[in-house]
């Protein structure tokens, strides 16, 4: 185990106090007394920059109205910087702070192109920089203690996945009125927004959970939403080299799903099945016909960890615990690089997994294009 001496510095770049995002990871990085933030530009109105610094207690010496300038300024005061700002600005964010020697976190998507993202993970590798993708999702206790009983084989050769996240944000109205996005999601790039969004949850859940990606898929997307203009419904079926197969579907016109995040998972000695509505419950069903809930209290192997138990089991943990518990993955790994230059990350998408991720929504939308199955490289 890492012993902390005293707690990383970070630097936010976006995330203001009035963005949902920046919101969370702060509450994230702060919850277990690993992180400090220590600099930050955190939007692009003076107002909102100045508020949030005076909120989370960082100095005005290093507030910044520019990211460029407080790249340029940080590098000997923090321990890593995190990129918060709508995924098309990630690229040259990236780009200069790997340039500069920073170690690196970003919130997902890594990137909106294929091509972006193998530029960024051949700069990761060629520098030996620490690059973490932030997916909160796996950092839920049960979604771990399942990834456990996979290793474990206790589910089997897995044949199957059924994984699904369906919204409603741009199909229900809002006190009947339509929603209003923010201006950069209604326009879709060679990776439509929603992939960029929600899909790329769900290719990082099945890869944390099997250690697979797709070799070949064939899909479907549409809008139903108030904003044609832009993809907002994609239906997946995908397969793989070990024989499993996925379908996977997720959207943002789905009327009475405020997340569904769901997933089912078969294998050839038993299935299992965990909804985020829900998340302190992995239901587990095997051969023989048993069927059982298990929680943090039961005989689990991971989950009943200190570090996944804030509060005792029977009092949930949620989607804040969860990212909370990346940000403790985070830690340790940033610990250990400043030891030993150690990058290897196993807990959730480095760089070339993330472009991975966006290899899959490229073929996605070519198999839409095209209306035929799509082979993916063997990377």
């Amino acid at each position: 185990m890492i012993h902390y001496k005293e707690p990383l510095k970070l630097a936010f770049l976006g995330g203001g106090i009035d963005s949902a995002i920046g919101y969370t990871h702060y509450i994230a990085s702060q919850m277990d007394h690993l992180f400090v933030l220590s600099a930050g530009c955190f939007s692009r109105r003076e107002n909102i920059n100045k508020r949030t610094a005076q909120t989370w207690g960082v100095e005005e010496t290093h507030l910044y109205s520019d990211w460029e300038t407080l790249l340029d300024n940080e590098i000997q005061n923090i321990d890593a910087v995190v990129i918060l700002t709508p995924t098309p600005d990630h690229y040259k964010m990236i780009n200069k702070a790997l340039d500069l020697g920073y170690s690196v976190i970003s919130e997902k998507a890594l990137a909106t192109t294929y091509e972006e993202g193998l530029k960024i993970t051949e700069k990761v590798n060629e520098q030996k920089a620490f690059f973490a993708v932030t997916h909160n999702y796996t950092g839920y206790p049960m979604l771990r203690e399942l990834q456990h009983m996979i290793k474990d084989n206790k589910l089997g050769q897995i044949t199957n996945i059924n994984i699904e996240m369906p919204q409603e944000s741009f199909a229900r109205l809002i006190n009947g009125t339509k929603p209003t996005p923010q201006t950069w999601r209604l326009t879709d790039g060679k990776i439509p927004g929603v992939s960029l969004d929600l899909g790329t949850h769900l290719q990082h859940m099945v890869y944390f959970l099997t250690n697979e990606n797709p070799i070949e898929l064939v899909a479907d997307q549409s809008s139903f939403g108030w904003f044609p203009e832009v993809i907002d419904n994609v239906s997946c079926m995908a397969r793989y080299a070990n024989g499993m197969r996925s379908q996977i579907w997720y959207g943002k016109s789905a009327i009475g799903h405020r997340n569904g995040l769901r997933v089912r998972i078969y294998g050839r000695k038993g299935s299992a099945e965990w909804f985020q509505m829900q998340p302190e419950e992995l239901m587990f069903q095997t051969l023989n016909g048993d069927r059982m809930i298990i929680d943090r209290a039961s005989n689990v192997a991971v989950s009943n960890q200190l570090r996944y138990n804030r509060f005792k089991s029977g009092h949930p943990a949620g989607f804040i615990e969860a990212f909370g518990n990346l940000y403790v993955d985070i830690a340790e790994k940033l610990t250990q690089y400043k030891i030993d230059k150690n990058h290897t990350i196993d807990w959730s998408y480095d760089a070339l997994q993330a472009t991975k991720g966006l290899e899959v929504f490229e073929a996605v939308k070519k198999s839409t294009d095209e209306n035929r199955w799509i082979k993916l490289e063997d990377k």
